[in-house]
């Protein structure tokens, strides 16, 4: 029953992951039951009991989700664009519906997002990518012997809700001082459950690598060091917002089990890819767990 199970899921994770492939083209169902190796006549209701959405809903949901993505921290592209990569056929049809969808028109997003209805729309889809649970093994766990790396800070303390706006802040300042993320590399150090009892509680450090004096322009930056030493290191392709099934595998399975100790410094991350500068199945992070 296990091996099936796994199968299955493997199955429906291959469809979730020809959608963020093929974001732009026309994904039937005729399309996606192949891809699952379903019946066509089932695989509608197949999907929906798996992830709690319809198939057409969780694909209208990955397109806005890229599309507000590149809205809030992608001021490159017009909205127009982005109107038309997210499936519209003008302009008004997207603002219309990015308005229904979170309060706001477009313009007004990019200029100052309101979190809270966005992360309230987002909500169905993290929860469906969250139902295939991904599974690690110790052979997907390496040990490093990591150099120290100095980096400048930006702290996010308070509601987790509002880190968003830390992000766009963030970006926004590192691209002034042309820390660009291939040459500059970026790391999260969680210093807080994810989901803290109190959101207010909710702490964490994003981080640029930089051996540059630091200039802050406004902002409250901070300079630091990501201390070198031997870590387990695990590595995430794929859906990269919740890496909180990774920091477990690592604390609550491999730590106890390698007879290894954990270092007094914070789990952390190193992004490697971006969504969505890549397709969400391509998203990539290195879980990194301190060790003595």
């Amino acid at each position: 029953m296990t091996a099936a199970l796994q199968t299955y899921h493997a199955r429906m994770q291959r469809v979730l992951d020809h959608i963020d492939q093929h974001l732009d083209d026309d994904l039937d169902l005729d399309a996606l039951s192949s891809v699952a190796a379903f019946s066509k006549f089932h695989f509608h209701r197949q999907f929906t009991a798996t992830f709690g959405l319809s198939v057409h809903r969780y694909i209208q949901l990955a397109r806005m989700k890229r599309a507000s993505y590149r809205l809030a921290y992608s001021d490159a592209e017009s909205v127009t664009d982005i109107a038309m990569d997210a499936g519209y056929d003008a302009p008004d049809a997207f603002a219309r519906a990015f308005r229904q969808r979170f309060g706001q028109s477009p313009s007004s997003f990019r200029n100052s997002p309101d979190w809270e209805p966005w992360l309230v729309a987002f909500g169905p889809l993290d929860n469906a990518r969250s139902k295939l649970v991904r599974t690690f093994t110790p052979d997907d766990v390496t040990i490093r012997n990591v150099p120290p790396t100095r980096v400048a800070i930006m702290e996010h303390r308070g509601d987790p809700a509002t880190l968003g706006d830390t992000i766009r802040r963030f970006i926004a300042w590192r691209k002034a001082g042309g820390l660009h993320p291939s040459t500059n590399p970026t790391f999260n150090v969680w210093r807080s459950e994810r989901r803290p009892a109190s959101p207010s509680t909710y702490s964490t450090d994003l981080c640029v690598g930089t051996d540059q004096p630091i200039e802050a322009n406004g902002e409250d930056i901070k300079a630091g060091e990501i201390p070198g030493g031997r870590c387990a290191v695990l590595r995430v392709v794929g859906y990269t917002d919740n890496l909180e099934p990774a920091a477990l595998y690592l604390y609550r399975d491999w730590l106890p089990a390698s007879g290894e100790e954990a270092r007094d410094f914070p789990i952390y991350c190193q992004r490697l890819s971006f969504f969505p500068d890549v397709g969400e199945h391509e998203a990539t992070a290195d879980v990194f767990l301190p060790l003595k």
